[in-house]
């Protein structure tokens, strides 16, 4: 079922998507050779704790921690651990909150260290393909015309969405209707209704899109590198607002 929030009930999603910001945004500057991912993971568990909220993903499915973070072909649901990063890897940092009963959901890539350049257009085309999808996102359109957005920029660069993975519906809920792919045709999928808050994530690989399943971590099948970006969005009347970014929303731009 397709949730349409009130005035109050997205009041109370662009607050978690500020803590979610803050909380992402301190991390960032963890990420450098030597590091572990499981400090990293610790840190924003106290981050989230210290605001009065939650994290979504710790006990989701008994998933162990409050991050998850992706290295190289990992394509998302990594394990934060002890082992130190290497100068040269790409990282994903997925993270969830719940604030007053209401979620939001995020996630970057990030290089550690200096990056090849391949890894670093990846990246960006992960970006931009996200930011093609929110253009993409006005009410009346379809979920389609956003995995047309991301799928058409992805593929224009060289690279492939990953599939069998996609973003999704969000609310006091996680995982709400309806299911956001990363590929599709224009005109196909549900109508996006105004109040409508969903959580667009393109996870881009620089090879095939075929996936393994490895426990909890999702990898491209030929090991080639995949990069994540995502934010918790609300359509609207007019320009789409990205929740989990503050300084973008309303309608402010994006790249």
């Amino acid at each position: 079922m397709i949730s349409v929030k009130n005035a109050a009930q997205i009041d109370k999603m662009r607050a978690a998507g500020r803590l979610l910001y803050e909380v992402l945004t301190a991390l960032r500057p963890m990420i450098v050779p030597g590091a572990a991912t499981i400090d990293i993971d610790r840190a924003a568990h106290r981050m989230i704790m210290d605001a009065g909220a939650k994290p979504s993903f710790l006990g989701y499915k008994d998933f162990p921690n409050s991050l998850c973070t992706s290295v190289n072909e990992v394509v998302v649901h990594g394990i934060p651990n002890g082992k130190p990063l290497v100068e040269g890897d790409i990282l994903g940092v997925d993270c969830g909150v719940i604030l007053d009963g209401w979620q939001s959901d995020s996630a970057f890539t990030a290089g550690v260290g200096r990056i090849s350049r391949e890894a670093q257009r990846l990246i960006d085309v992960t970006e931009q393909c996200f930011w093609k999808a929110v253009a993409s996102s006005r009410k009346g359109a379809r979920i389609g015309d956003i995995g047309f957005a991301v799928q058409s920029h992805a593929e224009a660069n060289g690279y492939q969405p990953i599939r069998a993975m996609c973003g999704h519906g969000i609310g006091r809920k996680m995982h709400e209707d309806p299911e956001v792919p990363n590929y599709g045709e224009r005109g196909h999928g549900f109508r996006l209704l105004s109040g409508m808050t969903i959580a667009i994530e393109p996870m881009i690989a620089a090879g095939g899109w075929e996936i393994d399943i490895n426990g909890w971590d999702v990898v491209t099948r030929d090991h080639s590198l995949c990069a994540h970006y995502e934010h918790t969005i609300l359509i609207t009347d007019g320009e789409p607002e990205v929740l989990s970014l503050p300084q973008f929303a309303r309608g402010e731009g994006g790249s």
